[in-house]
């Protein structure tokens, strides 16, 4: 594979779900894709997928809040695939509970890894963007940004999404960089199936009411939001910076 001119994209929580999907998308838009998840080998399948398609990527295990740890890992893929110029901050958790249940450290684990990841991780791949004087951050915000019921930790983690996302576009612009967050709402992924669990409801019932509040009458794949992405780092997005795309078969606001 000619590697000249490729640009480089990590996709952090790129393992499984909506970050699967990027992942796979930005391969087969061109890129060179590190996939970094907290167990590499759980990122290896992701990355032999690309690779038998024709790709080129790269598996890397790192705790996105873990500074050190994301120096290291960017650092890596900066030698071994070339100079990161995209970043999709898709890494995540939940720790659900209504806020009397809620322990600190749930608060803390959704906060370090959303929050403190996505800045840890801008933080060490803004130097490369902004060399190449061209870059692009996408961050995974949610419609529980908006507000959700046993979910305050996640949702604040979300809404402080979008902010940091407006305010590294105002920040990055000048170097070529933009800076955009899409929202998803009801995505089919392992977390979803987890939350149907969490509330003893069967899945693909738990998928069925969620289907019927939406305007296009079904849930979410992680597909739709790599195609989302997918416009957001493409060259002819170079005029859209410091928006969030709400992806949720609707209109949320």
């Amino acid at each position: 594979m000619n590697t000249e001119n490729i640009r480089t994209a990590i996709v952090t929580g790129g393992a499984r779900g909506i970050g699967a999907a990027v992942a796979k998308r930005l391969s087969h838009d061109g890129f060179a894709v590190a996939v970094l998840d907290l167990d590499e080998a759980a990122c290896k399948p992701i990355v032999q997928e690309i690779e038998s398609a024709g790709g080129k990527a790269l598996a890397v295990g790192v705790d996105v809040s873990d500074e050190q740890g994301v120096q290291t890992a960017v650092a890596r893929v900066a030698d071994e695939l070339g100079a990161p110029t995209v970043l999709v901050n898709n890494a995540g958790v939940t720790r659900d509970n209504l806020l009397f249940k809620m322990t600190a450290d749930d608060w803390d684990a959704v906060m370090n890894v959303h929050l403190r990841g996505s800045f840890l991780m801008s933080r060490a791949t803004q130097k490369y963007m902004t060399e190449a004087r061209w870059g692009r951050i996408v961050n995974l915000s949610s419609i529980s940004a908006l507000g959700n019921r046993g979910q305050a930790n996640y949702s604040a983690a979300k809404a402080g999404l979008q902010g940091f996302t407006k305010t590294l576009a105002i920040e990055l612009g000048k170097f070529g960089v933009t800076v955009n967050a899409v929202a998803p709402g009801f995505i089919a992924t392992e977390m979803t199936a987890a939350t149907a669990e969490r509330l003893g409801v069967p899945f693909e019932e738990f998928m069925a009411a969620a289907a019927a509040q939406s305007a296009v009458a079904r849930v979410g794949q992680p597909q739709d939001i790599a195609a989302v992405v997918s416009f957001f780092v493409r060259e002819e997005a170079s005029f859209v910076s410091g928006q969030v795309i709400y992806a949720a078969g609707g209109p949320q606001v």
